[in-house]
This record gives C-alpha cells, structure tokens and sequence, in this order.
C-alpha cells in the first residue's frame, strides 16, 4: 500500500547563513526556520528540530498514528545539530510529536516541539501543525502612531490581567472567556476605567494551571485553553483598534519541568545547565536556562522577536530578572558556583539580557521592555552602551513594599514611619520606575488590597482611596493588578472570576 504521506529529505529552510548565525548566537528569527512550517506550494510540511545528542530523531503524529519509525528525520551534515525532512500531505491541525533517540544511556523522550505555534489544550501536551499567516491586520494607525510615540514621555497606566480569571462563564460550567470574548468585553472596561495599557500574565503555552503560566513549556505559542493563534491577533489587535497597548509577561528565567517539553530534551541538558547548582531552581522547583550557550539564546531572543512581530505585542515584562542576574538567587553557601572572577553575578545571564534589549530595540519601533527586578542592581533602564541592561523600565519593588507596609499601619502609629513613604524619593529618578501593585500582593494569605487597609469599613475604603492617590501623584508610571481597582474583599483565585 502506497504512504499517503511519504517523506523526504531534498528540501530545507535552511541556508549556509542561517546555519552560521544559529550556531553564533545572532539568529533572531528561528521560528521561521525550525518547527513545523506548511508549504502550500509542496503540499506538505517541513519539520526542523535542534537535538545535536540525538541518535535518532522521528515524527509521530496523528497521521501516522504515533507510529515511531514510518516518518524519520535526517540530521544535517553541518554540525548544527539539525533534524529535518519534509512530509507530504500533512494538514493544519494535526498532532505530533518528535520521538527522541538520545546516544547516551538509551534515553528515549516523545518532545513536543519547542518552536511549535499552537499546542493541544492541557492536560494533552502534543503540537499542532498551524498556519499562523493570513490574519488580517486592522491596527495599521496604532502601529503608526506607535512608531513614532516615546513611552518614557507618555502616560502609562496599566491594568494587569490573568485572562483565566478576570471572568468566566459560570453558567456554562465555569468555563474560561475565549480570546475573542475576552477582547470584546475587555476593551470595553479597559477604555471606561482610562487605562493606556493591558498587560497579561503568561500566555505562553504551560501545562500547570497553578503556575499561573510562569513555568512555561510553549515559547512560541499562546496557551489554547482561550483558542486558536488567530483568535489571540484578534485579542491584540481588538486593542489597538481601541487604541490599549498590550503587554504579555514573558519568563526567560526558567521552564517547566515537564517532561514533554525542554528539559533533557535529546537526552542531555540540552536547553539547561546539568549542574543542578546552575540549572535547577530551588525556590520555583523549575530549569534555568544556559544563556552562555549560543543556540538557547538564539531561542530565547527569537521567541521575543516572534511575539514582538508576528502578534504586534507592545511590550515584554520580563518576569525574574533577579533570579537570572544572581548566581546564589535562592541558595544558600555550596548551593552555587561563583563566577570567573568569584563573584555571585551570573555574567552569562547579564550579557543575555543586553543583547536582548538591544535586539528588541533595533528591530522594533515603539515597543518597550520591562524589568521586574527586586534588588539595587545598578543601571537596569539604561542602555547596554553606558553599561546597563537596557530595558525602557523596571517595577519598583521597593516602593511598592514601602507603601503597603505603610499603609497597612494604624494611623495612630503612623507617624513613627514616614520613612516609608519618603525613602522612595532618594532613588526614585535612578531608573526609570514602574510603581506596581501587582498579583504578587493579593495572593497566599497576603490579602486582597482593601482587606490590607486598617480601620473599619468605612475606613478600610479611605485608606485604599488615599493610597491610590499617593500612587497617582507619585513619580513613575503605575500599574494595578485585576480587582484591585474595585476594592475586591476576597484574594485573588486563579480559578474563579473577579467579585
């Protein structure tokens, strides 16, 4: 009987080029290279996947009903460690996975694919074969206008989202709002309450609904619990159209653990550190990524660039950023090894992030990176040229801990800590701030904003009003997590709607 799906291997996206500038480090558009890619004009779809410890590396997938040998890839004779072939007659949609023979220690893995543009809704954890072209894009006059606006000049206040929570279908089994409901009735709100711009927490694909989307697994694809890529353009675009900026968390500082996806994934620390002193996360129970080698750092600037230009996101928040900067993040003495020069700085990590600031700049106009940084590393808003990091802003941490400290005080004693309040200002014109009063506040017995507030009921809602106001008149651009601005009573829950 004829294969209906015959595979073969006298086709690559590849050129000498893009070889040599994956293996340095400087290729910023992978997803155009490696994953799964539809070519219409073959009738067909091509796959690539980085696996250099592999000994055999094949497609399994729903059209050839996971069988393990029928589609195998072949690995490039360059060094590059690429696994390739293109298979005929694959339709958008299908499932797969690549099934990883590792040459040591008879390792086998099915991996889902790291450069995959659309997952199976979790707990399922196969890729899907998707077309994310063709959308047709209606925020030409934000993008314009986007252009040629500087944020560090402009008014920025955000609303910070958990889109599996912000509201949900009660009647319908509690069910999440799709993408394309929640732009719809979002929007709405977004624009009475004035805010300038949305910012989500992880969409990018994760298997744990309890990480909140932190510990990440799918890079370059948004999470199908809402729906499909295209309903997540519309999301975006549905913004701009009403002129809300949208800014997505996105966590290079570590991933999943899930086996499924990075770790070990041709069975060697491929994407990680094999020293767990340098490649585990004590505090997370997560994988730090090597950002000294140079194909993860190409991975990691090409899932930014891909969400900065493929989705026209506005902005990264970049989640962690003291957990990457510091060697000894979490640890204590002999849980980690010093650098070159002895010190707890992770110069690795440090370079990774200027190079990544400066890619992001360069290639797009408008946009802005954030920090969330919660030490006095020195010069996180200043450009990698004068020796910072070069992000365009950083959450002020300290300030938001001072203030609620502050705030939570009976006024009666009060007066025995203005400091709070007046300690910001000597450091508040060293970066360029954020002030947040983020998720982080509102969770694990923290208690919701007003139930922080001293005072009867009556009270409880001056205090929050007064606080609110100091925030606004405060230097900074501000930032307000979800039910925050209503003075929700309950903490936040990730599995239900706001109040």
């Amino acid at each position: 009987m004829k294969n209906p799906h015959p595979i073969s291997y006298d086709f690559s996206l590849f050129s000498d080029f893009d070889i040599y500038l994956f293996k340095e480090g400087k290729h910023t558009k992978l997803y155009e290279k490696l994953g799964s890619h539809l070519i219409k004009e073959k009738e067909g779809v091509y796959f690539a996947v980085w696996a250099p410890n592999a000994e055999y590396v094949s497609v399994r997938g729903d059209f050839n009903n996971y069988n393990t040998s029928s589609h195998p890839l072949k690995l490039r004779e360059d060094g590059s460690g690429i696994w390739e072939g293109f298979i005929k007659n694959i339709k958008p949609g299908i499932t797969y996975k690549y099934h990883i023979k590792s040459k040591y220690h008879g390792i086998v893995h099915d991996k889902s694919d790291p450069y995959g543009f659309f997952w199976e809704v979790p707990p399922k954890s196969a890729t899907r074969v998707w077309d994310i072209e063709g959308y047709e894009w209606r925020d030409k006059e934000w993008m314009k206008i986007r252009k040629n606006k500087n944020s560090l000049h402009s008014p920025i206040n955000v609303y910070e989202v958990h889109l599996g929570s912000w509201r949900r279908k009660v009647e319908e089994g509690n069910r999440y709002l799709t993408y394309r409901e929640l732009a719809d009735e979002l929007v709405e709100y977004l624009k009475d309450m004035n805010y300038t711009h949305v910012e989500l927490l992880p969409i990018t694909e994760y298997p744990f609904e309890g990480s909140w989307g932190y510990q990440v697994i799918g890079y370059f694809a948004p999470t199908s619990r809402f729906g499909t890529p295209q309903d997540f353009m519309y999301f975006v675009d549905k913004m701009h159209q009403n002129g809300i900026g949208v800014i997505m968390d996105w966590v290079p500082s570590h991933f999943a653990v899930d086996m499924h996806g990075l770790i070990n994934f041709d069975g060697t620390a491929l994407y990680e550190h094999q020293d767990p002193r340098q490649g585990y996360h004590p505090e997370w129970g997560s994988i730090i990524f090597n950002y000294g080698r140079n194909e993860v750092k190409a991975f990691l600037i090409s899932s930014a660039m891909f969400w900065l230009e493929k989705y026209h996101i506005d902005g990264l928040r970049v989640d962690a950023v003291a957990s990457m900067l510091y060697l000894d993040y979490a640890r204590k003495d002999g849980e980690w090894i010093p650098n070159k020069y002895g010190g707890n700085e992770n110069l690795e990590a440090v370079e990774f992030l200027k190079e990544l600031n400066e890619t992001i700049y360069t290639s797009n106009e408008g946009i802005i990176s954030i920090a969330e940084e919660s030490t006095a590393w020195p010069m996180v808003t200043k450009p990698p040229y004068m020796g910072g990091l070069g992000f365009g802003l950083k959450w002020n941490m300290g300030w938001m801990h001072d203030s609620l400290d502050y705030f939570k005080k009976d006024p009666i004693y009060r007066q025995y800590h203005h400091d709070r309040l007046t300690f910001t200002i000597w450091y508040t014109f060293d970066e360029n701030f954020i002030l947040p009063l983020s998720h982080d506040e509102v969770v694990h017995m923290k208690g919701s904003l007003i139930n922080k507030m001293p005072g009867l009921y009556d009270d409880k809602f001056a205090n929050l009003r007064a606080l609110f106001s100091y925030m606004t008149a405060h230097p900074g651009k501000k930032l307000l997590f979800m039910g925050g601005e209503f003075a929700q009573f309950a903490e936040w829950n990730y599995k239900e709607s706001l109040d």
